[in-house]
């Protein structure tokens, strides 16, 4: 789990230094540039900076150990950040529209031409920063680190909006300044389905839906290669931050003793734990296994 945290804590690192550079470098051409799009990028951009590093706190708070008062650990707090990652988002969505609109309704000065080049570049590394940080929030299941990298996503989405926006006041000419304005409030529509993207899956974490059915898959075969499991009749798994508790129902041969039954469950846990580094906890509850001659 120390390696998994690292690289969390890398990732989330990239994203609040990436969010803050591509921030100045959207607030300033969009200044010089008259790119209202931009910025409009570059506020996202702000909110970015702010929602990264909360990814980061709550990463390292979540993977706090147990202890007396919470003895499932802290990783709870994940989703929770992911709550807050959702708010900026949103946040952000909602300045963006309401600037958008403003901005419509006043004298548009045609974006300079420059901007194109430095959209096309922030399209390309906000991606690649995409593509990174999600990998990193798979290897270390870690929702508040795939909520950053949708974030990313969403900034990507925006920006190739916004350069299609005024690329239009280029191609089209006259009667089209204002498709800068109108792009920067389409982005605002997908900044909102995606701030639903990074939602959804954190209210089932926070629930503790039953949605982890190839982890449980994977449980069940492994069992049987333990000696003296019969069967898994019952398999849950929560979701615990980074990690995973699992609770099951382990069937073995009934005329077992006691210390037998014991012995078993606990190389089935030990079994568990090391072909899942990610789960720190298995409950067992042993039952007789129907039929079993």
């Amino acid at each position: 789990m120390k390696r998994l945290l690292q690289h969390a804590q890398k990732a989330a690192i990239l994203s609040v230094l990436t969010n803050t550079i591509l921030a100045v470098v959207k607030g300033f051409a969009g200044i010089v540039g008259h790119s209202d799009a931009l910025i409009a990028d570059a506020i996202e951009s702000c909110a970015d900076i702010f929602s990264s590093f909360l990814v980061l706190i709550g990463i390292r708070y979540a993977n706090k150990p147990a202890d007396e008062d919470h003895p499932y650990g802290h990783g709870k707090a994940e989703p929770l950040v992911t709550f807050a990652v959702v708010g900026f988002l949103l946040i952000s969505a909602t300045i963006i529209a309401v600037e958008s609109i403003r901005h419509l309704s006043e004298k548009q000065e045609q974006p300079a031409f420059f901007t194109l080049y430095v959209l096309a570049a922030i399209i390309v590394i906000k991606e690649l920063s995409f593509r990174y940080v999600y990998r990193k929030g798979q290897q270390t299941n870690s929702s508040s680190l795939k909520a950053d990298a949708w974030h990313h996503r969403s900034d990507a989405l925006s920006s190739l909006i916004a350069f299609l926006g005024i690329l239009a006041t280029f191609l089209f000419g006259k009667g089209f300044e204002k498709a800068d304005d109108w792009a920067a409030l389409i982005a605002s529509v997908f900044i909102v389905y995606n701030a639903y993207k990074i939602f959804r899956p954190a209210l089932g974490e926070i629930m503790d839906e039953h949605n982890h059915h190839d982890l449980i898959d994977g449980i069940r075969i492994e069992a049987k290669k333990v000696a003296g499991v019969v069967d898994i009749e019952k398999c849950w798994a929560r979701k615990n931050g980074m990690s995973y508790v699992v609770d099951l129902h382990l069937e073995i041969d009934g005329h077992l003793s006691v210390f037998e039954g014991h012995a078993i469950s606990h190389a089935l846990k030990d079994h568990l734990m090391e072909v899942y580094p990610y789960i720190t906890e298995v409950l067992i509850h042993i039952e007789p296994a129907p039929n079993f001659s």
